[in-house]
């Protein structure tokens, strides 16, 4: 059964209230939030002010991915905030491992983050140190996009190199989750789905994480 981890990005930010609310009595496992700096990606989201106030509503834990520059410098204040994972981008972090290991001292789970196209080889070295491994599925930016098709053999490659290393990290995909790629990448060997768009823009989104839950 996976883990589902609704997309902030995607709910109704005039009235965030409720789709918090709506988060705390649905299946979902986890939610999601993406904080983007318009540096590293193409486009702002959110800061501190709505992860502290989020995780005073929500009863569910706090999977924060960071689609910034210098992720590091923001290892203490994300903790304080009581989030359980902290995410970072391969791509933006000069010194991986030191960055991985000061996310565990500060007491979260440390998540690694690779856009499309980045190779799941490049991790081979850290793979024993770190509790997860997100793969986009789309380009980091922007909710709603089109799934990459070449993330169910990602998947299947990720899976592998954690298996024959011995690694407990789980495997997270972001991107154009929905009714007809979810099941092929739980198949693949993905472990956490975050969906956005087809959760909150759905008639009845906590039918919709149900289903997700029970592929």
């Amino acid at each position: 059964m996976a883990i589902i981890s609704p997309s902030l990005l995607s709910a109704n930010f005039l009235d965030l209230q409720s789709d918090i609310d709506m988060i705390n009595e649905s299946d979902a496992d986890w939610i999601h939030l993406d904080v983007m700096d318009g540096v590293f990606v193409p486009n702002i989201s959110f800061g501190f002010p709505v992860i502290e106030a989020v995780a005073k509503r929500c009863r569910k834990p706090l999977d924060v991915h960071f689609m910034i520059v210098n992720p590091e410098r923001y290892i203490a204040q994300t903790a304080k905030t009581g989030a359980m994972m902290m995410n970072v981008h391969y791509e933006a972090c000069t010194h991986l491992h030191r960055t991985v290991q000061e996310i565990h001292e500060a007491g979260m789970k440390a998540g690694v983050t690779l856009n499309p196209s980045t190779p799941v080889s490049c991790l081979e070295d850290i793979i024993c140190d770190v509790d997860m491994v997100l793969l986009m599925s789309v380009n980091p930016g922007f909710g709603g996009q089109k799934f990459i098709e070449n993330a169910i053999a990602k998947t299947k490659r990720l899976r592998r190199l954690i298996d024959e290393s011995g690694s407990k990290a789980l495997i997270e995909v972001d991107g154009g989750v929905q009714g007809e790629t979810a099941p092929r990448l739980v198949a693949a060997g993905c472990d956490v789905l975050v969906s956005g768009s087809y959760v909150f823009g759905a008639t009845n989104p906590r039918e919709v994480i149900r289903q997700l839950k029970n592929l």
